[in-house]
C-alpha cells in the first residue's frame, strides 16, 4: 500500500475529507478500518497512473464507493433492489465507457451500471469521448479501472467486449459477450459506427431486463453525421 507520509499536504487532506465522507454515508453498513481500508487499496490501483496526481484521491474515493456499495449488496448489508448491469473490456477506455454511457442516459434511475477493464488504460479514447458527446453523453469524467471480486459478485448481469479469457466467470449470472470492434486508435469518423452499435445493443438489453427506458434520456441522441441507427 501507498504509504501515507509519501504523498503531499494536498492528496493527504484530500484522502482525510474523502474518508470523513464515506464514513458518513456507509454509517451503519461499514465501520471505520473497512472503508478505510478500501479507499486506500482503491488509491492504489491509480497511484502509478494518473496523469494528473491531485486527482487521484477523487478517483479512489469513487472507486471505493462503488465497491463498497457492491460488497454491501454481497453481503446482504444493503440494497437498493436496483439491477446491476457490469460492462468489462480490455482497457475500459472505449466500448465499456461507451456502453456505461448510453445505460445511464437510457436507464435513468431504475438501474445501475458499472465499468472495468482486464487492463485499465491510463486515459479514456478521445474518439470515443468526443463520439458520445457528440451525441449528447458526456463520459469525459469517467476513468478506467480494474473490476474487483466484489463488484463482480454484485452484478446481475456481466457484459464482455473483447476482454477473452481475462473476463472472469462467476456462476449464476447472466453472461452476454458483444463482439465489437475496438475503437483503439480509431478516427472519429470510424468509432460513430461503433457507438450506434452499441447504443442499439444498450437498447435490446434494457428490453430484455424489462427496465424501462428514460425518455429525457432517449432524445436527440444521435448525431445527424452518425451512421443513423435509431
Amino acid at each position: 500500500m501507498t504509504d501515507l507520509d509519501e504523498l503531499s499536504v494536498e492528496q493527504t487532506l484530500a484522502l482525510r475529507t474523502a474518508a470523513v465522507t464515506l464514513q458518513r454515508d456507509f454509517e451503519g453498513v461499514f465501520g471505520k478500518e473497512t472503508i478505510e481500508l478500501f479507499l486506500q487499496t482503491s488509491f492504489d490501483q491509480f497511484a502509478g497512473k494518473a496523469t494528473v496526481r491531485n486527482f487521484i484521491p477523487l478517483l479512489a474515493e469513487r472507486f471505493a464507493r462503488q465497491r463498497l456499495k457492491a460488497l454491501a449488496k454481497v453481503e446482504g448489508r444493503s440494497d437498493d433492489g436496483l439491477p446491476i448491469v457490469l460492462f468489462l473490456c480490455t482497457h475500459n477506455a472505449g466500448r465499456s465507457q461507451m456502453a456505461l454511457g448510453w445505460f445511464n442516459a437510457l436507464a435513468g434511475e431504475h438501474a445501475t451500471a458499472w465499468s472495468g477493464g482486464s487492463e485499465p488504460g491510463d486515459d479514456l479514447n478521445p474518439a470515443a469521448v468526443d463520439a458520445m458527446r457528440e451525441a449528447g453523453i458526456d463520459i469525459a469524467k469517467e476513468f478506467p479501472k480494474p473490476w474487483t471480486e466484489e463488484i463482480l459478485k454484485a452484478a446481475d448481469v456481466v457484459v464482455t467486449m473483447g476482454c477473452g479469457d481475462a473476463c472472469p466467470v462467476f456462476p449464476g449470472k447472466r453472461y452476454e459477450d458483444w463482439a465489437l470492434e475496438d475503437p483503439a486508435g480509431k478516427s472519429l469518423e470510424e468509432v460513430r459506427p461503433i457507438r450506434d452499435e452499441i447504443r442499439r445493443r444498450v437498447r435490446k438489453l434494457l428490453e430484455e431486463l424489462e427496465i424501462p427506458v428514460s425518455q429525457t434520456g432517449d432524445q436527440d441522441r444521435v448525431d445527424p453525421s452518425s451512421s443513423g441507427i435509431g
